[in-house]
Order: C-alpha cells, then sequence, then structure tokens
C-alpha cells in the first residue's frame, strides 16, 4: 500500500525546525511559525515539485517567497493604519548602533549595513549552512553566479567591518585618555 502522505511526514519531521530557525533569524517567532507552516502548505499542495534528492534548498525558496509576500503584506498594513491615523508616511526608528553591537555584535552591525540582498546570501551560507549550489537554488540563480555574487558580498562585508574599525579607533583613544 502507497505512503498516504507522499512522504510529506517525512520531509516534515526532516526540516521543519531548520525552515522554522531560518524564518525566526528574519523575523519574529510568532510570525515565524507562519511562515514555516505556509511554506509546508506549499510543500503539501506541490508534494511532486519537491525534489526528493534536495527538498531542503527548494524549502528554504519557498519560505524566502512567503517571507517576502510576508514582507509586502506588512509595509501594506503599515501604510493603511498611517493613512488611517492620518499620518503621511510610517517612519522607521532610527538604528541604535550600541544595541546593535550589545545585541548581536560587530558582524551583526556589520550585516545591517550591507543591501538586503548580501545579508540573504551571507545568511545562507553562514547561518543556513548551505553549500553555495543550494543556496543557488534558493535564490534560483545558477551555481557560478551565487559564487560570484557570494565573494562580492563576502568583498563589501570587509570593507564595512574594517570602516567599522576605523569609526571605533577615535572612541577607543578616548576610552583610553579619559582612564
Amino acid at each position: 500500500m502507497a505512503d498516504a502522505d507522499d512522504g510529506f511526514a517525512a520531509l516534515w519531521d526532516a526540516h521543519y525546525d531548520d525552515v522554522l530557525g531560518y524564518a525566526a533569524r528574519r523575523v519574529d517567532f510568532e510570525t515565524a511559525r507562519d511562515v514555516a507552516a505556509e511554506t509546508f502548505l506549499v510543500a503539501w499542495r506541490r508534494r511532486g515539485d519537491v525534489p526528493e534528492d534536495r527538498p531542503f534548498p527548494w524549502l528554504l525558496s519557498v519560505a524566502r517567497n512567503v517571507l517576502a509576500n510576508e514582507t509586502r503584506r506588512g509595509r501594506r498594513q503599515g501604510r493603511l493604519w498611517g493613512r488611517l491615523r492620518g499620518v503621511r508616511e510610517a517612519r522607521e526608528p532610527a538604528a541604535d548602533v550600541a544595541a546593535a553591537h550589545a545585541e548581536g555584535g560587530r558582524v551583526r552591525a556589520a550585516l545591517a549595513r550591507l543591501s538586503e540582498r548580501d545579508r540573504e546570501i551571507l545568511q545562507l551560507i553562514g547561518w543556513e549552512d548551505l553549500a553555495p549550489k543550494d543556496a543557488a537554488i534558493v535564490l534560483g540563480c545558477s551555481a557560478k553566479t551565487f559564487s560570484v555574487r557570494l565573494h562580492r558580498a563576502r568583498q563589501r562585508l570587509a570593507a564595512v567591518l574594517a570602516e567599522m574599525d576605523t569609526e571605533d579607533q577615535p572612541l577607543a583613544v578616548a576610552v583610553r585618555r579619559s582612564a
């Protein structure tokens, strides 16, 4: 007798926590749970499209699209609330550099200065621990294109880190002088 769920339960067991972790590193936990659930709903509906040999990159690609939809929905909702309150434009709070250092350290602060595309590329490799060919599937590009993007993103990250080091030097000198 054939498996009634076409292996979906095994797919869920093997990858749900990783998909949830992927989403939780990008949005709040409650939204991440919704993103993971929506990702597996898409996987259930498109069971025939899930590659048997490497399903995880496919799932992350779906999760990435779900996150993009969630971001667009949030922006629309923010604009709507702004119109309802009579505010023309919702403003983002100013970034707190000290909080960024305290919460996630130097690299997290540097990542925040990069473009969203560069952050996603570096996070797929660093946080999700994907091989470049799997990360390329997530982004919908060739492995060669991804490798070039990864190289450039790493260069930009190194430049931002170097810039942060020069910004911190006057502060360190001032602290030493006052001590």
